[in-house]
């Protein structure tokens, strides 16, 4: 699955507050979310982010992703 900065996703597990779904904010070799519900700011290792990732629920605008060479 690609993911983009933008891209709201659905993980496996909730959030201790009840949300489920976080809006991708910075994506490289650590991905930075924040959850909807309650606007906490989470920081994953890629690998673990990518595990847990269950959907994609709105893709971000295209332009916000790096431009491919």
């Amino acid at each position: 699955m690609e993911i983009r900065i933008g891209d709201i996703v659905r993980l496996r597990k909730k959030h201790p507050c009840g949300g489920d779904q976080w809006q991708v904010l910075s994506f490289g070799v650590d991905v930075k979310i924040k959850c909807f519900t309650c606007q906490r700011l989470v920081l994953l290792d890629r690998g673990v982010f990518e595990r847990r990732v269950k959907d994609a629920v709105l893709r971000g605008d295209a332009s916000a992703s790096p431009a491919a060479d």
